[in-house]
C-alpha cells in the first residue's frame, strides 16, 4: 500500500489521466468516420485532437500514467498515433456503454497500479488553451481532489446564453482551497430564456465534462451510488496483484462489458453525490460540437468566411469551408458549410450543422454504407 502525503502538491508519480476517446463525432461527417472519428481529426491544429490532448499533459503526467478508453476498433490507430504510450494503457471497449462504465473500468486499472492515485478525466476532443493556464488549473484540481477528498469538476464561465451545454450552479467557497466552490446543482441544457438568467446571475458555469478525483474516493462513490455497476466492473476486472499491468482477458471483457449499465458519470455519480466541488477554469475552452464552431478556430476573411484552405469568395459571407487543401470558389452564397472529404461532399446551411447526424443515421442504408 502506498503512503499518501497531504502536506504538499500531489507528487507526479501519483498523477494519472484518463482520456475518453470513444465518441463517433457524427456532426463532423464527412471527415469523421467510424474508422477515423472526430478525436483523430486535426480540426484545431496540425495534430489530431487526441494527440493535442495528450501533449497538453506533457510534464504533468508521465506517459505511462495516461490511459485512453476507446472503441476496440480504434486501438491500433490510436497506438500508431501515440507511440509513447504503452499499448496496455489503451483500453478497447467491445461496445460503448456511456461514461460511467468506461471511467469505472479505467479507475480499477489505475487502482491496480497505485492505490493513492489522483486522476484527471478528460475528453479527447476539446480545444483548450493556453497550455500554461490549463496545467496551472489542473494542478489546483489535483490538489483540491487530494486534500479535500472532493470530486472536482471544471466550470467554464459562460460567454453567451448557450442552450447546447449543461450548467453547474456554484455554491459557497470551499474553505482553504482558493476559488474552489461547492456545487449547488447540475442543470441540463436550458431554454434560451433560462440560459439568459443563468448568465446574468453570475452563479452558473458551463459544464466542461472534465474532472479530477482520488481513485479511492471515486470508487467509494461508485459503491454508494452505482453498487450493481461497481460489482460488475470489479468482477470483470478480476483479481490482480497491486502494480500489475495485465489486461482483462478478452473473453471476459466480451462477456461482461455489453451487460454493464449504460449511464453517464454525471447522472450516475456527480448529480447524486454530496461531495462535489467546482473550479472555475482560467483557460479558454470549446467542445467544437459542429462544423459551425470551427469558424472560431480557423482564419476568417473580411466577410466572415472561415477556411484553412485556398478560398476565393465573391459576394459571399459567413461561410465555413473545409477541403483538405482543395481550392474553392464561392459566388453569391452566405452562411453555408462546405466540406469535401474526397469521396463525399457536404453542403448545408450553418444553422443546420447540428442536424448533420441525421445524414449519418441514414448511412446504413444500401448504397451508402461505405461512407459511414
Amino acid at each position: 500500500m502506498h503512503r499518501r502525503s497531504r502536506s504538499g502538491p500531489v507528487a507526479k508519480e501519483r498523477r494519472f489521466a484518463v482520456i475518453m476517446a470513444g465518441g463517433v463525432g457524427s456532426r463532423f461527417w464527412p471527415w469523421s468516420r467510424r474508422k477515423r472519428p472526430k478525436q483523430l481529426l486535426a480540426l484545431a491544429g496540425r495534430r489530431s485532437m487526441l494527440a493535442e490532448t495528450v501533449a497538453r499533459l506533457r510534464g504533468m503526467v508521465a506517459p505511462r500514467n495516461i490511459l485512453i478508453v476507446t472503441n476496440r476498433s480504434l486501438v491500433g490507430e490510436i497506438a500508431r498515433e501515440l507511440p509513447a504510450l504503452p499499448r496496455a494503457s489503451i483500453l478497447g471497449e467491445p461496445t460503448g456503454r456511456n461514461t460511467a462504465p468506461c471511467i469505472g473500468w479505467a479507475t480499477l486499472e489505475i487502482l491496480h497500479r497505485r492505490d493513492d492515485a489522483v486522476i484527471a478525466v478528460l475528453p479527447a476532443d476539446h480545444v483548450i488553451g493556453p497550455r500554461e493556464r490549463f496545467q496551472s488549473d489542473l494542478l489546483t484540481g489535483f490538489d483540491v481532489a487530494d486534500r479535500a477528498g472532493q470530486l472536482v469538476t471544471f466550470g467554464i464561465r459562460p460567454t453567451e446564453p448557450a442552450t447546447g451545454y449543461g450548467y453547474i450552479r456554484a455554491g459557497a467557497l470551499l474553505g482553504g482551497h482558493g476559488e474552489a466552490r461547492r456545487v449547488g446543482g447540475f442543470v441540463e441544457k436550458p431554454t434560451l430564456a433560462v440560459a439568459k438568467r443563468y448568465v446574468d446571475s453570475g452563479s452558473y458555469f458551463w459544464n466542461s465534462g472534465m474532472f479530477v478525483w482520488r481513485a479511492d474516493v471515486l470508487w467509494k462513490e461508485f459503491g454508494e451510488h452505482l453498487p450493481a455497476l461497481a460489482r460488475a466492473l470489479k468482477s470483470m476486472a478480476g483479481s490482480r496483484t497491486p502494480g500489475s499491468r495485465g489486461r482483462v482477458p478478452r473473453e471476459r471483457l466480451d462477456r461482461a462489458y455489453p451487460r454493464l449499465e449504460s449511464i453517464s458519470i454525471d447522472y450516475g455519480v456527480l448529480e447524486r453525490s454530496r461531495n462535489v466541488a467546482m473550479l472555475p477554469a482560467n483557460f479558454s475552452w470549446s467542445d467544437i460540437g459542429s462544423w459551425d464552431a470551427t469558424a472560431a478556430l480557423w482564419p476568417v476573411d473580411a466577410d466572415g468566411n472561415a477556411s484553412r484552405d485556398p478560398l476565393l469568395a465573391v459576394d459571399s459571407r459567413g461561410n465555413v469551408v473545409a477541403t483538405h487543401g482543395k481550392p474553392v470558389a464561392l459566388l453569391g452564397v452566405s452562411d453555408l458549410v462546405v466540406v469535401d472529404a474526397g469521396d463525399a461532399l457536404l453542403v448545408c446551411p450553418r444553422a443546420r450543422c447540428q442536424d448533420v447526424r441525421r445524414i449519418v443515421s441514414r448511412l446504413g442504408e444500401p448504397g451508402w454504407r461505405q461512407l459511414s
